[in-house]
């Protein structure tokens, strides 16, 4: 059931995308198409009746001064009492409200916020192309070097340009500098003071297709193949002051692993519809040759290889504002590590199951729970490949000498619950791992909507913790945010935490698993899991967008379904309610939005190494070694306030999926092409990918970079697919099967808001 808590006597803010359980509407056929436009209706009528429409967001001096003048405590509760009104469990709440005080408390020393000072000519590790800001444009292989790697370069960050807390610390750049490129969905930044993007003509969110035009001021060229690629531009809409608002490029697909690609700014235009000009020196480095002592002459040759390649492109250096180049980070660069501690760990098993204990069982009559038979708990051990015995918060990864993961020597002790369905009792039920939700834990796979689909459909669903970013890293995690050098920490245990889903699936799977254990077997000792119809895999929210990860590594998932999905955290997290009590702490350290998306940029690639964004590319037909290839169901939910749908189309795009249409009704999509570049499903089921989307009502999302806060957006959507018993069907079909069956005819598949 949901949980609702007041910490110190206010309600805390939603940053949970975890699983809540609303009871399943009953809905026993399609809605007609013409519902969703009328719950629109009716929700946003409801939402604004009697109430007065939010204040703006704060900038980024204002929260920090408002901050500085109160106590830390009272700040954080206020900062948590102002975002939306879901809460975490009582204790993550009460975590997080403590973790939000005691930041504020040790930044308020530095409070003020810091002007960045742009660094002297020469500075090491600045990019003199286009200016004073050091990290820009970004990704960018002006921060590389030559090394024996699958991309032939290692990322080469200069501690003097990372950026710089308030207290003056600069980001360690140790482990990005690790990597062998840059994140294939790196958002590309650059700084163009006065660009107006209407003016300019370039492709907004809402227009994918308008980017590959011939003329278009944004150029994306694979270097490798000559092919234009599609993406969408903005302007970062949380800079308050216009000097310091970023250009943000978005790739509409995830670019290749290990594939160069090279960019161009063109033609662009300010308010007035104005030429800018092009940086002073970007234009030096046009012209004639520099002399060989001159300190731009090794950037102006790389740059002429980058115009060379744009000009095979038909994009001619005439009229260019800016160009660059940057080299996304291979396949081993970024899976490396979970594959090598995956592979060690299942050769010392030899095809046998891990050890396990089962800590209690439960069994439930009719009347406590008609659907559910026996619940059974317990931990799992799983070598420790964190640099801190049992790999506690803050552990980073035991890296050894070639940088990649070895056992420290003791094990990690994997909690685990499993809801067993009555039907197990009569016919084995397939097994299916569950992921849960932001900061949770691994008892939300006791929420009504995973107990309604086990006992529906015939699942035995066993989840555990996505360690780094589970209900007891609350603390952690939102210190982290005071000094980005400590980021890994949090991506390090999500990547243990896949090899933890990895261990459980085995043992749900494995001869002498589970289903060899009289806590999962009938009082005639047969098994309750039907360990020969394989392993399913089902994740909502953080879950569907770890659960990726999972998927890509697992050697014994085949179908899995993501749900209220999503990849890529650099473009969640500003469009997300649920960041917001951790963009407070972050304004308190990195006040500078321009230096906060370069932040985000630089935390995507740690990011890559345990969440989908990193391993979209074989997820589906392109598997890992190891892995076999997948079939993989998006459920997304239009307009969801927590994780952005357009992520999801992202996602689709980069994993081949096709789209059920019509996906909305007419006139609910502002974009000109809804669902650009995704092919429709067959009416007959459809063996392969594919994304559903869910409609129950909810006003379309901001097509900004800011999250859809106030009554004008209505009800969040991020709990309806999971709580729809067509939405259910179709995943079970897909989870036993692997076909997307048609549960919403020639309709969208409009449902209602999950209740309460």
């Amino acid at each position: 059931m949901r949980l609702r808590s007041v910490v110190a006597g206010l309600a805390l803010a939603a940053v949970s995308l975890s699983i809540t359980a609303a009871p399943a509407p009953a809905e026993t056929g399609p809605l007609p198409a013409k519902t969703a436009a009328e719950i629109a209706a009716r929700t946003a009528a409801k939402s604004l009746s009697g109430t007065a429409a939010k204040a703006p967001a704060k900038t980024a001096a204002e929260s920090l001064s408002e901050t500085a003048a109160r106590a830390p405590a009272k700040a954080a509760a206020e900062i948590l009492s102002g975002t939306a009104a879901q809460a975490l469990s009582r204790t993550a709440a009460k975590s997080l409200s403590e973790a939000v005080a005691t930041t504020l408390s040790k930044t308020a020393a530095h409070a003020e916020p810091v002007q960045p000072v742009p660094p002297a000519p020469g500075t090491a590790g600045c990019d003199p192309v286009a200016g004073a800001e050091c990290l820009l444009p970004f990704p960018n292989d002006w921060f590389t070097t030559r090394a024996r790697t699958r991309t032939g370069l290692r990322v080469n960050l200069a501690a003097e340009a990372m950026p710089r807390n308030t207290a003056g610390v600069p980001v360690d750049p140790a482990q990005w500098n690790a990597a062998d490129g840059f994140s294939p969905g790196s958002m590309l930044l650059a700084h163009v003071p006065g660009i107006d993007l209407g003016r300019t003509g370039a492709a907004p969110v809402t227009d994918i297709g308008w980017s590959l035009r011939r003329d278009a001021p944004v150029v994306i060229v694979d270097t490798r193949t000559g092919e234009r690629w599609p993406y969408w531009a903005e302007l970062d809409a949380n800079a308050a002051d216009p000097a310091r608002r970023a250009l943000i490029v978005r790739p509409a697909r995830n670019f290749r692993e290990g594939h160069r690609y090279a960019v161009a700014l063109r033609g662009l235009k300010d308010a007035t519809g104005r030429d800018i000009p092009a940086p002073e020196t970007f234009a030096r480095l046009l012209g004639d040759d520099l002399p060989a002592r001159d300190p731009l002459a090794t950037r102006q040759r790389a740059l002429r290889r980058t115009v060379e390649d744009l000009g095979r492109a038909g994009v001619d250096a005439e009229g260019l504002y800016l160009a660059w180049d940057f080299t996304v980070a291979s396949d081993q660069g970024i899976a490396g590590p979970v594959l090598a501690m995956r592979d060690r760990t299942l050769r010392s098993l030899r095809g046998r199951s891990p050890e396990f204990t089962v800590g209690s069982v439960t069994d439930f009559t009719p009347e406590q729970d008609p659907g559910i038979a026996r619940e059974v708990s317990g931990e799992i051990s799983v070598p420790n490949h964190l640099d801190k015995p049992g790999g506690p918060p803050g552990s980073s990864l035991n890296r050894g000498p070639d940088g990649m993961p070895r056992p420290l020597g003791d094990t990690l002790k994997a909690q685990y619950q499993c809801e067993i369905p009555r039907s197990a009792f009569r016919r084995p039920a397939r097994a299916a791992l569950y992921g849960h939700g932001l900061l949770g834990r691994a008892t939300e796979v006791r929420a009504a909507n995973v107990r309604a689909m086990a006992a529906e459909h015939g699942f035995v669903f066993c989840a555990t913790k996505w360690i780094g970013m589970a209900e007891e890293d609350v603390q952690h995690v939102a210190g982290v945010f005071a000094d980005l050098s400590r980021f890994g920490t949090v991506t390090d245990r999500l990547q243990q935490s896949l090899l933890n889903f990895v261990l459980l699936g085995r043992a749900m799977t494995a001869k002498d698993g589970f289903a060899g254990h009289d806590a999962f077997q009938d009082g005639h000792g047969r098994a309750l899991i039907d360990r020969r119809a394989g392993l399913a895999y089902d994740g909502n929210s953080q879950g569907a967008i770890a659960g990726g990860a999972l998927v890509a590594v697992s050697p014994d998932v085949r179908n899995a379904v993501l749900g209220v999905p999503g990849m890529n955290y650099s473009t969640l997290l500003n469009r997300s309610v649920d960041f917001q009590p951790f963009q407070r702490l972050m304004d308190a350290a990195y006040p500078d939005r321009l230096t906060q998306q370069v932040c985000f940029a630089l935390m995507q690639m740690l990011w890559d190494r345990a969440e989908t964004n990193g391993y979209a590319q074989h997820l589906t037909d392109d598997p890992l070694p190891g892995s076999p290839r997948h079939r993989v169901l998006l459920h997304a939910a239009f307009g969801d306030h927590q994780v952005a749908t357009v992520t999801a189309e992202v996602e689709a795009r980069t994993i081949g999926a096709r789209v059920h249409r019509p996906a909305l009704a007419e006139g609910r999509s502002p974009d000109v092409v809804p669902f650009w570049g995704l092919r429709a499903l067959p009416r007959e089921p459809y063996e392969g990918s594919a994304l559903v989307v869910w409609d129950s009502g909810t006003p379309a999302p901001p097509t900004e970079n800011v999250p859809p806060l106030g009554p004008q957006y209505g009800h969040d959507p991020h709990e309806d697919p999971r709580n729809d018993v067509r939405a259910r069907a179709q995943k079970a079909h897909f989870l036993r099967d692997g076909l997307v069956v048609d549960v919403c005819g020639d309709a969208p598949c409009a449902t209602l808001p999950a209740q309460d």
